[in-house]
């Protein structure tokens, strides 16, 4: 297996068992998205809480250049860490949310 398909196996079960936690309160679910072809990764949040409407990306994933960048964490302790665990090295994580200055202090990859 080469390193996209395992940065793409990895990314689709790190999101998948996000994805199975229920919310507890209000009316939300969460719904996986899977672009293999563009290497384009969404965990949505759908539903309503209370009497508001909730559409918002919780997470973003791309696979850039033999890279997975993370445009968008919105997962309270992050996810970085579970990529790490699975087995994604920190110099082929970009944490595309920091802008590129900060990038370099980050001990993970500047893009």
């Amino acid at each position: 297996m080469d390193n996209l398909d395992k940065y793409r196996e990895i990314i689709t079960q790190v999101l998948t068992d996000y994805a199975q936690i229920p919310y507890a309160y209000g009316d939300l679910q969460r719904q996986l998205i899977i672009d293999r072809e563009r290497n384009n990764f969404l965990l949505l949040t759908i539903g309503w809480q209370n009497k508001t409407r909730v559409h918002g990306c919780l997470v973003h994933i791309e696979i850039i250049d033999d890279k997975v960048w993370i445009q968008r964490d919105g997962i309270e302790d992050g996810i970085t860490n579970d990529f790490l665990a699975a087995g994604i090295p920190k110099d082929k994580i970009v944490l595309a949310f920091h802008p590129p200055s900060v990038r370099p202090y980050t001990e993970f990859a500047v893009s």
